[in-house]
């Protein structure tokens, strides 16, 4: 009967671990997703707006 609840615990336990590392898997996932599509946003942004360039200046001696 020890070994069966011990096996219970080890169960519960991975299914525990499992359901966390999916979850960090998810907010990850949503995180690279929400970067890049600010990314995507500002690079458009950015591309269409005049005079952005910046001008290059002569290096320092």
């Amino acid at each position: 009967m020890y070994e069966y609840e011990l096996q219970q615990l080890r169960t519960a336990d991975l299914i525990r671990r499992a359901e966390h590392a999916r979850l960090v898997r998810e907010a990850a996932r949503a995180r690279r997703a929400a970067r890049g599509e600010t990314a995507r946003n500002s690079a458009e942004h950015e591309s269409h707006i005049r005079g952005f360039r910046r001008t290059r200046s002569a290096r320092a001696a």
